[in-house]
């Protein structure tokens, strides 16, 4: 469920809740990805970065000097997030508004010997898969039973909320689809008045010209 723009260059993944990947990203590049969330929904992203190492070919811990910048979008453009975090990082935010929101990262570095690539590990988990809930069982000292049902009950909510944007995205979807209509209507009546006043100026004109030859 998430594309990616490029100058980016462009990513398509297809997960409905979870997504797992690395990439390769320059000095100057920028990688954005697009996840479609419901509003009031938490998105966690979790990345690593790795240096590439020239005397293996492989990727190493990158040092504590390179981090990522890391910027966050909501449907209207407005910036949630825009912060420089480390090399290993986990950001949390919640989403206000339904629809596809812009993850962006780039190094804050400028500096890399030789344009060296860094390996970027990349997981964004949204909804209930982002709730530990090893972690909320020892808190609140639930029982297998009572940790269970809470899971069922952060899964019937997760469902409700992604059902509430798809018929969001469908009356979003039905609206834009009368607004062409609409315009592909009115477009046609356009043209056929043009054509009716150009064919009864043309007709006017020949007649006038004929008059003037004195042929009519």
């Amino acid at each position: 469920m998430y594309n990616v723009i490029s100058s980016i260059s462009l990513f398509v993944l297809i997960f409905p809740f979870t997504s797992g990947l690395y990439f390769h990203i320059g000095e100057t590049e920028r990688k954005c990805f697009i996840e479609e969330v419901p509003d009031e929904t938490t998105v966690l992203v979790n990345y690593r970065v790795e240096l590439h190492d020239p005397r293996t070919g492989g990727f190493m811990k990158s040092s504590s000097g390179i981090g990522m910048h890391v910027e966050v979008k909501d449907p209207d453009m407005k910036t949630i997030l825009s912060r420089v975090y480390s090399s290993e990082g986990r950001i949390s935010f919640t989403s206000h508004v339904p629809g596809e929101h812009v993850i962006c990262l780039y190094s804050n570095s400028t500096k890399w010997i030789g344009g060296t690539q860094l390996r970027v590990h990349l997981n964004i988990q949204v909804g209930e898969h982002t709730i530990d809930y090893a972690n909320v069982a020892q808190k609140e000292k639930l029982s297998d039973l009572q940790l269970r049902m809470r899971q069922l009950l952060d899964q019937v909510e997760a469902i409700t909320k992604e059902q509430n944007y798809q018929r969001y995205r469908e009356e979003r979807f039905r609206q834009t689809s009368e607004s062409t209509n609409q315009r592909v209507f009115w477009w046609s009546i356009t043209q056929l008045i043009i054509l009716i006043g150009m064919g009864t100026w043309q007709m006017r004109h020949l007649k006038s010209f004929f008059e003037a030859k004195k042929l009519v």
